[in-house]
């Protein structure tokens, strides 16, 4: 059964969602109380049902509270690491903790023990919701730059095309492109891609 809580104006974890995968009703009920509406909470009793969910939706964060039934959770969060682009915490019962550490901290998750010691639950998801809002941040900055160099490759091919077919310097291509975005009022992109669509 899943479990959604809608987020509060209170923006200091910065999370859009949170996959929560425990069998532990308590621990749980630990975990919304601790987030108190800071996020969206979507609850999963095992890995398979996590799985599922992982293919449908993104996720900021997933919390592995192991062992789970039928598994250690290490497996689901190395997966979830590997596959995703969520941040992955994986609580762990204190005398397997060591074990776990060495078997998947090189998959970049993190690991704390349990019991859990005050302060260090939301220690841990600020540290990890403040990565995963720098990795969105570098993700838009990416996602900006491939869009500009789109762009850029679109245009050029527009002004070669004017160049070669219509006997233009390099100076009037770009000046055309530049005239005809403004008297439409659409970008240069969207007007070299249509001088390109009329000459097919």
């Amino acid at each position: 059964m899943a479990i959604y809580e809608q987020r509060s104006h209170d923006t200091s974890f910065e999370a859009r969602s949170i996959l929560i995968v425990s069998a532990s009703g308590q621990f749980n009920e630990i975990f919304r109380k601790h987030m108190n509406g800071k996020a969206l909470l979507d609850f999963r009793k095992n890995a398979a049902l996590a799985r599922r969910c992982l293919l449908e939706r993104s996720y900021d964060l997933v919390v592995i509270n192991a062992p789970l039934p039928g598994e250690t959770g290490d497996q689901l969060a190395i997966d979830t690491a590997e596959g995703t682009s969520a941040s992955v915490l994986l609580v762990i019962p204190a005398e397997v903790y060591e074990d776990a550490l060495q078997h998947v901290t090189d998959h970049g998750i993190f690991v704390i023990a349990k019991p859990l010691a005050a302060g260090r639950l939301e220690q841990t998801l600020r540290y990890l919701l403040g990565a995963r809002k720098r990795v969105h941040r570098l993700e838009r900055q990416l996602q900006a730059a491939r869009d500009r160099a789109e762009e850029i490759r679109v245009i050029d091919k527009a002004k070669m095309l004017l160049i070669e077919k219509h006997h233009m310097t390099e100076d009037e291509a770009h000046r055309y492109i530049g005239k005809e975005a403004m008297d439409h009022g659409l970008t240069r992109r969207l007007i070299a891609e249509r001088l390109l669509e009329d000459d097919e």
